[in-house]
């Protein structure tokens, strides 16, 4: 006859997967585990089922694939009012997302599970007169610049342009945030989108990618 301590249903309050690592909590291992092992451990008959699930060797807690990314770009030219001032790099539209959003501004994009995520970007740069100009892009998290995370762009001649793309890997806990800053030298320098030209489909100004598929 069942054991009704070991096949207690856990409270509705416990949570089946740990938010931070996607396992099957403890409570909920247990509570499957004491099923399967009242059911007979998966043996054909009740007569080979004096082992009590203890077939099931080694035990372990399978993994639970959860896993947190977004797709996100922006189809406005972005300028800069001044030189020598921070502007944070907005988006406008989701391609995909799970667990990983566009916030309030819209250069802010959230997490809502501790990782280490890798954020990839793209943004197409343009001159749009003469002279040259320098434009630097770095990232924030919570609104605080990261040390040692900026690169310097040069453009050069009037109607200049070069794709910035590189890849931050950053460690961020649930609720925290993640921005794209730029400023330039020249406010000639622009990161601009086009509209779609057949064959060729639209340019976003900026296109940024987020996983943690590194954990």
């Amino acid at each position: 006859m069942p054991n009704d301590q070991l096949t207690r249903i856990p409270a509705s309050r416990v949570p089946i997967t740990d938010s931070e690592n996607g396992m099957v909590t403890r409570e909920w291992y247990r509570y499957f585990f004491n099923i399967f092992t009242q059911a007979g451990g998966g043996q054909a008959n009740s007569a080979a089922s004096s082992s009590s699930g203890q077939d099931l060797a080694p035990l372990y807690t399978p993994q639970v694939s959860d896993k947190r990314y977004g797709a996100f770009f922006d189809t406005t030219t972005q300028t800069a009012a001044a030189t020598s001032t921070a502007y944070p790099i907005t988006l406008n539209s989701t391609s995909i997302t799970d667990g990983v959003y566009i916030g309030t501004p819209t250069s802010r994009v959230y997490v809502d599970r501790v990782g280490t995520y890798n954020f990839q970007f793209s943004a197409q740069l343009n001159k749009s007169g003469g002279g040259s100009g320098n434009v630097f892009i770095w990232y924030r998290v919570n609104g605080t610049n990261a040390a040692n995370s900026a690169t310097s762009v040069t453009l050069a001649g009037s109607s200049s342009a070069a794709v910035a793309a590189w890849n931050f890997v950053i460690d961020l806990n649930a609720g925290d945030y993640f921005e794209l800053v730029w400023s330039t030298s020249n406010t000639n320098c622009e990161i601009q989108a086009a509209a779609a030209s057949a064959p060729v489909p639209a340019i976003p100004s900026v296109i940024l990618t987020v996983t943690d598929n590194i954990n």
